[in-house]
């Protein structure tokens, strides 16, 4: 296997296969790199990097020599949290340009829903019922954002162009503000993003400032019957406080799409709750090809010594 040429990596999940939906098959394209299903694997010490998605608790085990993680998501927790990984590995992620539009498309999909009450047309539907709701324009919504990442900042565009009113919890004011969108920042950023809003919708990333966030001082400050769109982490969501204020009537449901444990399993009382639309983690994804080129750009930035292009900062969390 070894070539001082060619650098040589492992695909590791345990969930998914993927040389096959992300076309990591690089036989024919790419000399200079070389990608193994683990069990391809002749020479465990020559794996100098991985690409991830949810590697199980002793994936890195048999490959002393890795240097780089990349996961094909954009979220890196499984992997800054991973036992097995160590500290000097580099940590990267896939930037897909187009997943912050794929998320934009779901939350914006979600908030109308419940601004236009789509749900109860689909019981008169079921009753063959006509009878029109009343409308309202779109500003009378305050939607609270947070996050402005790639994806928040998305998101915060795609609902202000249709009138929303947008407030927007970040760590820093945008360089590139969207106009009629209040932007709050510094340590009590989310907790007055959140401060009469109707709709949260949460794309923060996972880091140890952010587990829990969704919890109960925050949907106390929502309106009563106010909405939540979870797209960030699983691990945001404080599930008692969560269930609390469902049953309060502080929320009057939610769009999930990311749980703490996926897939979220069979019996659990989410699945049967009608307050709640459920979706497998498909808010966004990457999309294979950007996987694929990304994952080749960084073995050959790794063997040739080069910065990585996709590192994250580990302190940060992305």
């Amino acid at each position: 296997m070894p070539n001082p040429g060619t650098i040589h990596g492992v695909l590791l999940s345990d969930t998914f296969d993927l040389k096959t939906f992300y076309s990591l098959d690089l036989t024919g394209r790419a000399d200079d790199v070389r990608l193994y299903n683990p069990d391809e694997v002749t020479d465990p010490e020559a794996i100098r990097f991985a690409v991830c998605w949810l590697p199980g608790q002793h994936a890195f085990a048999a490959y002393p020599n890795l240097e780089m993680a990349m996961s094909v998501g954009a979220g890196v927790d499984d992997l800054l949290g991973h036992p097995g990984l160590g500290k000097d590995a580099a940590i990267c992620r896939v930037r897909d340009p187009y997943q912050a539009d794929l998320m934009a498309g779901y939350a914006v999909h979600e908030v109308l829903h419940v601004e236009r009450d789509f749900g109860t047309y689909q019981g008169h539907k079921a009753g063959e019922t006509w009878d029109p709701l009343p409308l309202r324009p779109p500003h009378h919504r305050k939607v609270a954002v947070l996050g402005h990442g790639s994806m928040g900042a998305a998101v915060t565009k795609a609902l202000a162009a249709l009138g929303f009113s947008v407030t927007v919890a970040c760590r820093r004011s945008p360089s590139d503000p969207v106009e009629g969108v209040t932007y709050r920042t510094g340590d009590e950023a989310i907790t007055q993003a959140a401060t009469g809003a109707e709709t949260v919708v949460n794309v923060l990333p996972l880091t140890p400032q952010t587990h829990g966030i969704l919890d109960k001082v925050l949907f106390d400050k929502l309106v009563p019957g106010a909405w939540l769109v979870q797209i960030g982490r699983g691990e945001h969501l404080n599930v008692d406080d969560f269930v609390a204020a469902l049953d309060s009537g502080q929320l009057s449901g939610a769009s999930l799409d990311v749980f703490a444990e996926e897939p979220l399993p069979p019996g659990h009382a989410f699945w049967r709750d009608p307050r709640l639309r459920i979706t497998p983690h498909i808010a966004s994804d990457t999309t294979p090809h950007v996987v694929s080129e990304q994952a080749l750009q960084s073995a050959r930035e790794l063997l040739a010594g080069k910065p990585l292009t996709f590192a994250v900062d580990r302190d940060q969390g992305y």
